[in-house]
């Protein structure tokens, strides 16, 4: 009988699963993504706020589900790690962009956002050459759903309130939560990278 290498760990069956495509979850991923457009014609055509609401909420929902099903079958992927948040990144920005489009939010909103998206697309280049990927972190998390929650509100259209005399959506009220979380997470994540960055820099002196 031949004693196996104990000096070689054994592999995990996330780390089996590490450069698979099609699992699961990265399928959930990919009808997220193709979601996209047709939420997009919907909304910008005007036909049916509910129609564009469900495929939204549908788009929206399953954000947690891909990450869920990959954890509990132990298929995390380096693909999936990569296009989730990007996926994510889409959704929010063909939501900002469609409501915009629509009359529904001011056009400095759509540059806010826009703008801290490029910000972190850019960070994420340059912790690349590092061989370096930013985690999502649970504020992050909080502030897509928030921002998802405030956008699907708002394609329905209610319910409304006053509020020093205006009348204003309760999907108004999360997207400028979610605005104000976005700009608290972006200077958390540019804390995160810079230390992430400067944490080999110290191990070597």
């Amino acid at each position: 009988m031949v004693e196996p290498n104990r000096s070689e760990p054994l592999k995990s069956e996330t780390d089996e699963h590490l450069h698979d495509i099609w699992t699961v979850a990265n399928i959930v991923t990919l009808l997220r993504l193709l979601l996209i457009p047709f939420f997009f014609s919907v909304l910008i055509s005007d036909k049916s706020n509910v129609l564009a609401f469900s495929l939204f909420a549908g788009a929206a929902s399953t954000d947690w589900l891909d990450g869920w099903i990959a954890r509990k079958t132990g298929t995390v992927t380096a693909i999936g790690k990569a296009i989730d948040p990007l996926v994510d990144r889409m959704l929010l920005a063909t939501g900002v962009v469609g409501l915009y489009l629509v009359g529904r939010l001011p056009l400095w909103v759509v540059f806010v956002l826009v703008a801290r998206d490029v910000y972190l697309l850019y960070g994420a280049y340059r912790l690349e050459h590092h061989q370096m990927r930013m985690p999502v972190t649970y504020a992050g998390k909080v502030t897509t759903a928030t921002l998802l929650a405030g956008f699907s509100l708002l394609m329905l259209g209610w319910p409304e309130f006053t509020l020093g005399g205006t009348d204003i959506t309760i999907g108004l009220a999360f997207v400028y939560a979610g605005l104000t979380l976005s700009l608290g997470t972006a200077i958390q994540y540019t804390y995160l990278a810079r230390r992430m960055v400067a944490r080999p820099k110290q191990g070597s002196n």
